[in-house]
């Protein structure tokens, strides 16, 4: 199957980012250090995600 760099970045943001959120909201509140944690965990892993080349298929 073939993933481009982009879709895989986007489900990678999403993930880091939902699971931050479930982490932040655990009190029952969002302070804006926990809204910028949550920002940030998605654009750095957007960055590093869409940086890392996919896998070479190895089929002939």
């Amino acid at each position: 199957m073939k993933i481009s760099s982009i879709a895989k970045s986007i489900v990678a943001g999403v993930a880091a980012g939902a699971t931050a959120a479930v982490t932040a909201v655990q009190d029952g509140a969002l302070s804006t250090g926990e809204g910028v944690t949550i920002v940030l965990a998605v654009l750095g892993t957007w960055g590093i995600t869409y940086a890392v080349p996919n896998k070479p298929s190895t089929a002939a």
